[in-house]
């Protein structure tokens, strides 16, 4: 006879986790848009809006 035994993991740490995950992604987005978007280096600044073109999306 053969016994298996299957871990659990507990519900509320397997949605902690993606709720971590998805407000530190949310940050880091905000930070780069953010940092990019007021950047007062014309190059920076300019990479940026080039790559908005790009993937058609309307920044003016």
């Amino acid at each position: 006879m053969q016994q298996t035994q299957a871990a659990q993991l507990p519900a509320i740490a397997t949605d902690a986790s993606a709720i971590v995950q998805a407000v530190m992604a949310m940050a880091l987005g905000l930070f780069i848009v953010g940092v990019v978007g007021f950047s007062h280096i014309s190059a920076v600044h300019n990479a940026a809006h080039d790559v908005r073109h790009a993937n058609a999306f309307p920044c003016h």
